[in-house]
């Protein structure tokens, strides 16, 4: 299956606010899985439809380490949050190679459809429920980078966009030699 382009920060098409995804059909369901695909591909624990440019409210995650626990979530809704806080790295498949600490809410609930149009109650802790709350961000149009001062904000903006000319120069040169 073919992988999907993952948008990049500070690309502003990451800010935009996702729709309620209206039905899961043969459309949807071939999305899954090349979002699956895609997040396996890169390395990732989760991946929002906003980050590959849809946007709709669609989620897949697999935090297990054997990638075999794949888990989607469709018109996810946090029902609760624990008043627990912890402090984690976190990284982004949007932000390649930046990591910083975040701090979410140690356990959460969430309701959402499943794969398969389900209406499921998921209750996490832990990495599972750090992840969930970072790719529901994404569908509200935020960044992690965005809980971050703005001067590491900027740096991390100003560190990408040399690093995205740096590869827009390199590919220009290939192509000039071939």
């Amino acid at each position: 299956m073919a992988l999907l382009p993952i948008l990049r920060y500070p690309d502003s098409r990451l800010h935009k606010v996702a729709k309620p995804v209206q039905a899961v059909d043969a459309r949807l369901k071939a999305l899954i899985a090349q979002m699956f695909d895609t997040m396996y591909d890169a390395k990732g624990i989760g991946l929002a439809a906003t980050q590959v440019d849809v946007h709709e409210r669609l989620i897949v995650i697999d935090v297990s380490e054997d990638r075999d626990t794949p888990m989607v979530l469709i018109n996810p809704e946090l029902v609760w949050a624990s008043d627990e806080i912890i402090r984690g790295e976190e990284g982004c498949l949007s932000v390649p190679g930046i990591y910083d600490g975040v701090d979410r809410a140690a356990q959460v609930k969430v309701r959402a459809l499943d794969g398969e149009g389900q209406l499921r109650e998921i209750e996490a802790e832990g990495l599972l429920a750090v992840c969930i709350q970072h790719e529901m961000d994404h569908l509200m149009g935020k960044v992690f980078v965005e809980y971050l001062s703005p001067l590491k904000r900027n740096r991390i903006k100003t560190k990408l966009l040399k690093a995205e000319r740096e590869d827009h120069k390199d590919k220009a040169g290939e192509r000039e030699r071939a």
